[in-house]
């Protein structure tokens, strides 16, 4: 049981940190080096929690979902980020 509450918090935090880069990212244009940098610089925030915690490379897919979910709904409510 204590495997899923892992899983399930560097989920969420995959979701949460993509948030504000999605927002980022939907300001610029597409396949842009910003554009492109918007995308992958939360890979490492969310990769070292996985990897302290212990949390499997099978569950790699489960977190990419959250980072999409997370770019998506930056995109869509477009927060006030200054750049």
């Amino acid at each position: 049981m204590e495997t899923v509450y892992k899983v399930l918090f560097v989920t969420a935090l995959s979701v949460l940190l993509n948030i504000p880069f999605g927002s980022l990212r939907s300001k610029v244009g597409k396949f842009s080096k910003k554009w492109f940098l918007y995308i992958h610089l939360p890979i490492p925030f969310i990769a070292l929690p996985r990897i302290f915690l212990g949390v499997s490379v099978y569950f790699i897919p489960l977190l990419l979902i959250g980072s999409i979910v997370g770019q998506i709904i930056g995109a869509r409510y477009n927060f006030k980020i200054n750049q």
